[in-house]
């Protein structure tokens, strides 16, 4: 019985371990087959002909007329069709009611699955999917002739090549390491691999073992339609990627076509990698920090309001979209956006339905809900940020501005203008210390100033702090800081730091004591001697 218990243990953990190696093996596009070098030489000689523009028209044209029905499921062709146009609009900045005869489609509800960590069975699952079409970067090249029936590039190979020759293609992912999955949603999987072991970045390609694909295909029967239905939606992402460049918006760096066993021309598109969004980590950081994920986030919200496409609301809008660069907030996911209008005959078609509270809009006298992509983009704002970020641990006198801004937001009462307007005003009175001139009084306490030395112990905690093992706070002055220190019972000095904070403001640590005095010539510390 032991032995028993004991076998099945380790055939456990050895399913595991296959599961997880060949999820990192098998994943489309990163299988390596050396042999193929010289096939795909001869293939990047000849992109030389997609720069010319009649070369590139024919191009877009052999597309377009690929993208004709051919599936023998009609439905099925009309997804696909539907999709093409969707994405041959946004290339070509039509607004999507000027179509003649094309009623606006309603608004896609489903939201993607939660990017969790798939277990040890889903992997090997998945592997083994991966594994019946593998997939090789040497065979396909960005600039090779490949076959019209799925591809959809609308000539992005011709913005690589005189636009922004800097976008990266199959040869610079050829031999990427330290390839991590990091999750999946209804269509694609993400991964994180490193380029020239310094250069991270995210990959992202259809999952074939994703819902949409198995699903498709359970119910069609045709992988090369069903993986041409779901790979538009990368084409559309890589797409708003290139229309839409603004810093709060993740960078496209490139992207592959390359072919599997069955399928022609799967996509891999490369772009930016960032940190994921943890909220339970937010709001254990800073105030000051948690007003710059917001602010961030607002000003994104702002040019996706009057983007050169049109007001584009986000369709799947929480905070795993998102992911943090340098400090600040970036949209990772866009894929299910959307600068579809609502339309409408009177306001009663206006309806926006959330879970704690709805709204009705205006009909305005073009037929369309007036703003209401804004709208929805701002109350979602309010609902996972605003509410938990914003008022928690503010400066005191900043509190009421900021009760303000979350209930406005919360009631629809505001703009996306007026909210960006009183962030950057927030921010204002923030840098330049103005919130404390009311606030600050004359130190109880006396300080003495001892330059060229630090405290190298005497730690104690306080929160929200910048360093979990003892208190690091940002000030504005040496006088905010004596403020901090007397509002502490334990505080009885502090050191400055050479560090500064996005805003300008001190990084500072505040002590228990002062026996651990010691020299140290970039420092300059404030000794509590009476109060």
């Amino acid at each position: 019985m032991k032995r028993r218990k004991i076998a099945v243990a380790a055939g456990f953990c050895f399913s595991f371990f296959l599961g997880t190696l060949m999820n990192l093996l098998f994943i489309p596009g990163f299988e390596h087959h050396q042999s193929n070098r010289v096939h795909r030489s001869d293939q990047e000689e000849e992109h030389a002909d997609h720069l010319q523009p009649r070369a590139a028209e024919r191009r877009v044209h052999r597309d377009s007329v690929s993208a004709e029905p051919r599936s023998s499921h009609p439905d099925l062709a009309r997804q696909i069709h539907e999709r093409y146009n969707e994405v041959v609009r946004y290339r070509q900045h039509r607004a999507p009611w000027s179509e003649a005869g094309n009623p606006l489609r309603p608004l896609e509800r489903r939201r993607l699955m939660d990017l969790a960590q798939r277990g040890s069975s889903e992997q090997l699952k998945a592997a083994e999917m991966m594994n019946s079409r593998p997939v090789d970067f040497n065979h396909g090249s960005s600039f090779s002739p490949l076959p019209a029936k799925a591809k959809l590039d609308f000539d992005i190979n011709l913005n690589r090549n005189m636009h922004n020759p800097s976008l990266m293609g199959c040869s610079d992912i050829d031999n990427v390491t330290n390839v991590q999955y990091l999750g999946s949603g209804y269509t694609k999987a993400v991964y994180k691999a490193t380029i020239n072991e310094t250069f991270s970045v995210a990959l992202k390609s259809v999952d074939f073992g994703g819902h949409d694909m198995e699903n498709c295909v359970k119910k069609y029967a045709s992988p090369e339609d069903c993986y041409r239905l779901a790979s538009y939606k990368i084409v559309k992402e890589m797409t708003l990627l290139q229309r839409l460049q603004h810093p709060h918006i993740i960078k496209l760096h490139g992207y592959c076509y390359q072919d599997s066993n069955d399928i022609t021309d799967t996509l891999t598109a490369i772009t930016e990698l960032g940190n994921p969004l943890e909220m339970i980590q937010l709001l254990q950081t800073s105030w000051e920090e948690r007003f710059r994920i917001c602010l961030s986030l607002v000003r994104l919200l702002h040019y996706l309001a009057h983007s050169p496409l049109g007001s584009i609301t986000l369709l799947d809008f929480r905070p795993r979209q998102f992911v943090i660069v340098d400090g600040e907030l970036k949209v990772t996911d866009l894929d299910d956006a959307s600068a579809d209008e609502a339309p409408c005959s009177s306001s009663a078609d206006c309806f926006m339905e959330f879970p704690a509270r709805n709204f009705t809009l205006h009909c305005s006298s073009q037929g369309l809900c007036q703003s209401i992509n804004e709208k929805r983009n701002l109350y979602n704002a309010y609902r996972f940020f605003f509410t938990y970020l914003l008022p928690h641990s503010a400066p005191t006198a900043l509190r009421p501005l900021l009760d303000r801004i979350v209930n406005s937001t919360g009631e629809l009462r505001w703009g996306i203008d007026e909210t960006l307007s009183e962030l950057e005003k927030l921010l204002h009175l923030y840098s330049n210390g103005l919130y404390l001139q009311n606030t600050t009084q004359a130190p109880r306490a006396e300080y003495k100033r001892v330059v060229g030395a630090s405290i190298a112990g005497d730690n104690y905690r306080c929160w929200p702090s910048y360093n979990h093992e003892g208190c690091l706070l940002s000030v504005f002055s040496i006088q905010e800081a004596m403020d901090v220190c007397e509002s502490h019972g334990q505080c009885h000095a502090f050191v400055l730091t050479n560090q500064t904070t996005w805003t300008g403001h001190q990084l500072i640590f505040f002590k228990a004591g002062t026996a651990s005095l010691v020299p140290d010539p970039d420092k300059v510390t404030f000794l509590r001697v009476t109060g």
